[in-house]
């Protein structure tokens, strides 16, 4: 006979209900959270810092002679880092100062020829009056003694007289006009140089203004100045290098100006909107600093799109691989003064995709530039100032000239 089998024990059965309980829990608490909190936050530890590379190249060639900033030293914007051998330059500037000069006081003389030239013109009108009345003066003692010479009262040798000085009175007042017509060529060549301007507008004052401008933006282009403030990196510039327009010698990379390239699946970009707010942690400085920020913008394509070898599927052997898609996120500046960051650190990014109601691009065109310098603008107050001087100076007369020399 059979033993009868043993009742489970109470104890037993309740413990298994209790595990079974729990889990139950867990997985009920996990869907909630799930359907809550997680599923509106997508996060990556494929994120890097990025920020502009400011390469620092030279407008003009010459030989380096100064470096002025170093590797990991800060720099403000305008700040001197390299110099340029000015002999050169300086040289120019000094020719493109005396041909302006000189171009000045060749253009004063067509006005000074102008009156000049009229002058003659009415010397010229004068001579044709005389030489006018002188053959009137000569018909009338030709025509006179040709109607005394029918009666015998002159002798042939005074007719001849008197055809000779017509013919000399005509010769003259021939010559007379000629001179004229010369001397209003003269003016008219003389005035069209001159017409609807004065010497500061001329065309040759301007263009020799133009030149000494030229000369002194080269001059003053012989420093480097920095185009933004930042930290210097990679420095490749030597004393006594000879350089060319456009050699990169130094970059300048401006840390306040950074952002974070997360490079997310493509299955996480479902929700994902421009203007979502994201969080970020550093390994630089761990867990305890936490950055802030927005997505601002999600790339056109893939990184492997964009790759210099792009991957060619069309193979037998294809396995498909999850792509990923940069995004780019911009930090809150303030986080980014307490804690700076480096480019290329490595960052924790989660986005709170909870608020779709951005755009999943960027569609509103820019109105500004995304960065710009007035580092290279030229001071003009202080060329124009020149140009000014070196026109007025020629422009004024001997006496004025000493004056200002001496005073």
């Amino acid at each position: 006979m059979n033993a009868a089998k043993p009742a489970p024990k109470p104890a037993r059965k309740r413990l298994l209900l209790m595990a079974t309980g729990a889990f139950v829990l867990v997985a009920v608490a996990y869907g909630l959270w799930w359907a809550l909190v997680g599923s509106h936050f997508e996060s990556t530890d494929d994120a890097y810092v990025h920020g502009n590379l400011v390469q620092i190249t030279p407008q003009v060639p010459g030989t380096v002679v100064a470096i002025e900033a170093d590797d990991t030293e800060t720099v403000q914007a305008g700040q001197p880092l390299l110099r340029l051998d000015p002999a050169d330059t300086e040289i120019a500037l000094q020719q493109a100062q005396a041909k302006l000069a000189q171009t000045v006081r060749q253009v004063r003389t067509y006005y000074v020829q102008n009156d000049a030239l009229a002058a003659d013109v009415a010397l010229r009108e004068a001579d044709i009056l005389r030489a006018q009345a002188e053959l009137t003066r000569a018909q009338s003692d030709a025509a006179r003694r040709q109607q005394l010479a029918r009666s015998g009262g002159v002798s042939g040798e005074e007719i001849l007289h008197a055809q000779a000085a017509l013919k000399s009175a005509q010769s003259g007042l021939a010559q007379a006009k000629a001179a004229l017509a010369a001397a209003r060529a003269k003016l008219a060549t003389n005035e069209a140089l001159t017409r609807g301007t004065s010497v500061e507008n001329h065309p040759d004052v301007r263009e020799a203004a133009a030149g000494l401008r030229n000369a002194w933006l080269a001059n003053s282009r012989t420093v480097l100045p920095a185009p933004v403030a930042g930290v210097v990196a990679r420095r490749s510039a030597q004393v006594g290098q000879r350089v060319a327009p456009g050699t990169p010698l130094m970059t300048v990379v401006p840390l306040d100006q950074v952002w974070v390239e997360a490079n997310f699946k493509e299955g996480q970009l479902r929700k994902m909107r421009v203007g979502q707010p994201v969080t970020m942690t550093a390994d630089l400085y761990g867990s305890s600093v936490t950055y802030h920020g927005t997505v601002a913008g999600l790339d056109a394509g893939t990184g492997s799109a964009f790759a210099l070898l792009p991957a060619q599927n069309a193979t037998g052997n294809w396995i498909k691989v999850v792509q990923r898609v940069p995004v780019r996120i911009a930090l809150d500046p303030e986080d980014l003064k307490k804690h700076p960051l480096r480019v290329g650190l490595s960052m924790d990014v989660e986005v709170n995709v909870g608020k779709d109601e951005g755009e999943p691009l960027t569609a509103a065109g820019r109105k500004e530039p995304v960065w710009s310098t007035r580092a290279f603008e030229p001071p003009h107050d202080e060329i124009d100032a020149l140009v000014n001087k070196i026109i007025q100076d020629n422009l004024a007369t001997d006496d004025t000239a000493v004056a200002r020399a001496n005073g």
